[in-house]
């Protein structure tokens, strides 16, 4: 009886154990849409939720529900803006501006823009989200315009990556 209710005891460790591993994991995924319509590049941070929670109380020493608190969610943002940059044509970052930030399910999203260039250029980006946290976390930005998606990944040892900006695609007038 002993022997079995000390198996069921380990058995049921290793899967709590298992459990709590499981919910960090340790990834961000970042969308960067190019909006033909509004003429913008649109930016969508994704983060889950028990990550970002993690990183706020290793910040402020204290535990953080993020869905019930709105100023929590802002900090956040704040320092998810503090660690990703984009900058057209050099590894400078140009100025982004500020959409807001919401809780959907597991996930809590960071959003940004900024208007479409004019002139095709590189694109730079930098993005060290959790890093100071994690060593192993992995960043990944998705780039998507006209159809295509194109990644970059950022791991503790990247700084600036680029990715040359696809050509808008030409409208035909139909003659």
């Amino acid at each position: 009886m002993i022997a079995r209710l000390s198996s069921w005891l380990m058995v049921t460790c290793l899967l709590m154990a298992g459990v709590a591993h499981a919910h960090q994991m340790k990834t961000a995924i970042t969308r960067v849409l190019f909006n033909e319509r509004t003429h913008n590049i649109e930016i969508m941070h994704r983060f889950y939720l028990h990550d970002a929670e993690h990183a706020l109380e290793k910040t402020t020493g204290t535990q953080v529900f993020l869905l019930e608190n709105t100023q929590a969610q802002h900090e956040f943002a704040h320092y998810v803006k503090q660690h990703f940059a984009l900058g057209l044509g050099s590894p400078e970052p140009v100025a982004l501006t500020d959409v807001g930030q919401e809780v959907e399910g597991k996930f809590i999203w960071v959003y940004q823009e900024l208007s479409i260039p004019e002139a095709e250029q590189t694109l730079w980006f930098r993005f060290d989200a959790m890093q100071d946290y994690w060593p192993e976390q992995i960043n990944q930005v998705n780039i998507e315009r006209m159809g295509k998606v194109r990644s970059l990944q950022f791991d503790r040892h990247s700084k600036w990556l680029s990715l040359r900006m696809l050509a808008a695609e030409k409208q035909s007038t139909g003659r």
